[in-house]
This record gives C-alpha cells, sequence and structure tokens, in this order.
C-alpha cells in the first residue's frame, strides 16, 4: 500500500489549500515552498492549472497517481457527468466516509483507523482504505478504537457536521446515498481534472 510520507506543510503550500485539516498549525500558506517561493508565482498556463487542480485532489484524498489515473478511467467509462462521477468514486472511499462521519480528524488519521483494523462495514472487519461503499452499508469502530482517547474526544464532539449523504448515531455511520458533487465543499474543478486526462 503506497502512500506518500514527506513534509505535508510543504504539499498544501504548493496548493495554496490546507489539505490535511492542519488549521493554525499550517503556517505560510499563501508563499509556495521552495528558495524562490516568497518571489511570487508566474502566470499559469492552462497545462499547469490542470496539473495542479489534479495534484491538489490527489494529495486531498490521499491517493497515488496509479490509483487516481484508474479513478479517472472509471469515471470516463460511466454513463453520466465524468467529472461528477469521479468525486463520487473518491468521496465513496473508506478512509474518506471515517474522515466524514467524524470518526477521525484527518483523512491520514482515516486511513490509519481503517488499515489498523478498527473500522467494521456491516460488521465485518475492512482495512482496505480505497473500498469502496455503496448506499446502505453501515460503518461502526470496533470496541479497541473506542478505548482509544482520540476517538472517545472525537465521538463525545457534538459539533461534527455530517454530510447530508451520511448518517450518524455515536460510533455508528451509515451510507444514505451516493454522493453529489453539492455535497462537497471543497474546492475543486473536476473539469480540469478531466480535461488533464483526455488530452
Amino acid at each position: 500500500m503506497a502512500r506518500y510520507v514527506g513534509p505535508k506543510d510543504k504539499l498544501s503550500r504548493r496548493e495554496g489549500f490546507d489539505l490535511f485539516a492542519k488549521g493554525s498549525k499550517l503556517t505560510r500558506l499563501t508563499v509556495p515552498p521552495g528558495v524562490h517561493g516568497p518571489r511570487g508565482t508566474r502566470r499559469e498556463s492552462q497545462y499547469a492549472r490542470q496539473l495542479r487542480e489534479k495534484q491538489k485532489v490527489k494529495r486531498l484524498y490521499g491517493v497515488m497517481e496509479k490509483q487516481f489515473k484508474r479513478y479517472v478511467g472509471l469515471a470516463l467509462a460511466s454513463k453520466g457527468n465524468t467529472g461528477e462521477e469521479l468525486v463520487s468514486l473518491l468521496e465513496r472511499r473508506l478512509d474518506n466516509i471515517v474522515f466524514r462521519l467524524g470518526f477521525a480528524p484527518t483523512r491520514p488519521a482515516a486511513r490509519q483507523l481503517v488499515s489498523h483494523k478498527h473500522v467494521l462495514v456491516d460488521g465485518k472487519k475492512v482495512n482496505i482504505s480505497s473500498y469502496k461503499l455503496s448506499s446502505g452499508e453501515v460503518i461502526s469502530l470496533s470496541s479497541r478504537a473506542l478505548d482509544i482517547p482520540a476517538s472517545k474526544r472525537l465521538l463525545e464532539n457534538e459539533d461534527v457536521k455530517v454530510p447530508s449523504w451520511l448518517e450518524r448515531k455515536g460510533a455508528i455511520g451509515k451510507v444514505v446515498r451516493v454522493p453529489k458533487r453539492e455535497d462537497v465543499f471543497e474546492p475543486i474543478s473536476e473539469q480540469d481534472i478531466v480535461e488533464f486526462y483526455s488530452r
């Protein structure tokens, strides 16, 4: 299972967006990384804009290039809108749903919960982060996960905003329906990604 293990602040600064929900811990977000970062950026070409958008979404969901290309292929093969289908596929990943339900503070933390077999889907342990959920499936945390202090604090927090396509009661969540584009509040331009791979 490949994943990025380098400095995460650098990625957020490159994309100009807080990719890992660090909030106030993230400094100098407006300054690009590297020795020439403070000097400002040049005018972006269409290709550069599309590439940056692809990299941003890829890093946001914690997906490597080969897997992301496969998601785009599935979206292109679908009958509906390609961009919306791509976002829907990424949103239905198990690690993302664990994050959206508020069981983990960030997507990397949600991925760790899944890989450590702390997440159950319809009562069965699933340790595959990319597992695609369908409507009606129930997600819950294992008894071991409920003993983790960080998990306890998150479950006690009632201010968590769960998307309308998900339902949560305590440590149990459910996929009510397939997510739509309007359910995703992050600034994503899926059209740029589709155009990048359609060249």
